[in-house]
């Protein structure tokens, strides 16, 4: 139809129930017409999608829409927990002082106080909109923890890496969000290291550029994530400021046994280097690898080989708690010492 001299296309996506004896409640009639309807979306619009009971697309699609609600219980209760996974610097020059470097990373804590990996929750968050409010959790909650003892953190913490996603990126009110939030909690800028994803960065390039700008001149620095996946990578590289590359882990983990990974590593090792970057190793998981790595002259190491996450008032505070403890049976700790205060 044509409106104030502009054409309009209508489309329909339609999700289709058949109603019987064993459909259930009305609820879960409309909840299964919902979950149709938006797989009919995904498959390209303009479509009749029908449910079925073992239909695997409709399950996916109805299992993360059951996500979405806890997500934001989860937000309201303040059940996320956060966990930090060590990065080892690989030739740290003699007498050069043992600091901390490591990558914040979040974990929820389910109905029975059992821990549930990001993969069961950040692809419904992704989907629906809700990485934003989970990157302010993990960005207000960081800064509590780096400020709880910020004589300790000053004197052991070298850098400590927070993941923001393509969707903050995008949101223009996110900047000043960070910009407020390190300015209130007294953090110091120099220990913050904001990675960001190469894919997020190329959709939301002038916000990306903007912020790594606004927040370089904080005294914040960068790390370009996942680098190597994209065909565009090293042309928009020379447009961006980041001080690290994280080298992409399809690369990474098969270097040993593939000469084509080896030499992605060798490469984007080599330009990172003559850019002035330095670059970190994802996903290095055995002692093979770690001086695969080591040998091509990475800067930096990150994986099971280095350390496991744990969770992040163990490995910025040493809490007096078994540091055997893995991700999956780590409860959530409170310090005994350190005050909450700023």
């Amino acid at each position: 139809f044509v409106w104030d001299n502009t054409s309009f296309r209508i489309g329909a996506s339609i999700g289709l129930v058949p109603i019987s004896q064993e459909s259930g409640t009305l609820t879960d009639v409309l909840s299964a017409a919902d979950s149709a309807c938006y797989v009919a979306k995904d498959q390209g619009r303009n479509r009749v999608h029908t449910y079925q009971p073992d239909d695997e697309a409709v399950s996916e699609r109805h299992g993360q829409m059951q996500w979405v609600q806890r997500i934001q219980d989860v937000l309201e209760q303040n059940r996320f927990r956060l966990f930090f996974q060590p990065i080892a610097k690989l030739n740290r020059a003699t007498g050069e002082k043992n600091l901390t470097h490591g990558e914040v990373l979040i974990r929820m804590l389910d109905e029975n106080n059992k821990i549930v990996g990001p993969g069961s929750f950040i692809p419904a968050a992704e989907r629906y909109q809700l990485m934003p409010s989970i990157d302010r959790w993990v960005v207000s909650n960081t800064f509590r923890v780096l400020t709880l003892d910020k004589e300790k953190v000053a004197d052991s913490v070298s850098s400590c890496c927070i993941n923001l996603s393509g969707q903050s990126l995008s949101d223009e009110r996110f900047m000043d969000f960070l910009v407020s939030e390190i300015k209130d909690s007294g953090v110091s800028p120099e220990i913050l290291v904001f990675e960001i994803t190469e894919t997020a960065v190329i959709a939301n390039l002038c916000n990306a550029s903007k912020l790594i700008s606004t927040l370089r001149e904080m005294g914040c620095r960068f790390a370009l994530d996942d680098f190597g996946v994209g065909l565009s990578s090293f042309g928009y590289l020379k447009n961006l400021a980041v001080d690290y590359l994280k080298l992409d882990g399809c690369f990474v983990k098969n270097m040993v046994g593939d000469n084509i990974d080896y030499a992605m590593v060798q490469a984007i090792n080599q330009i990172g280097h003559t850019m002035d970057i330095k670059t970190i190793a994802e996903f290095v998981e055995d002692e093979a690898t770690l001086e695969a790595v080591r040998k091509v002259g990475v800067d930096y190491a990150q994986g099971y080989v280095i350390a496991k996450p744990m969770p992040i008032e163990i490995a910025l505070y040493n809490d007096p708690i078994d540091l055997a403890t893995t991700e999956e049976q780590a409860e959530p700790v409170k310090l005994k010492t350190a005050s909450t205060k700023h």
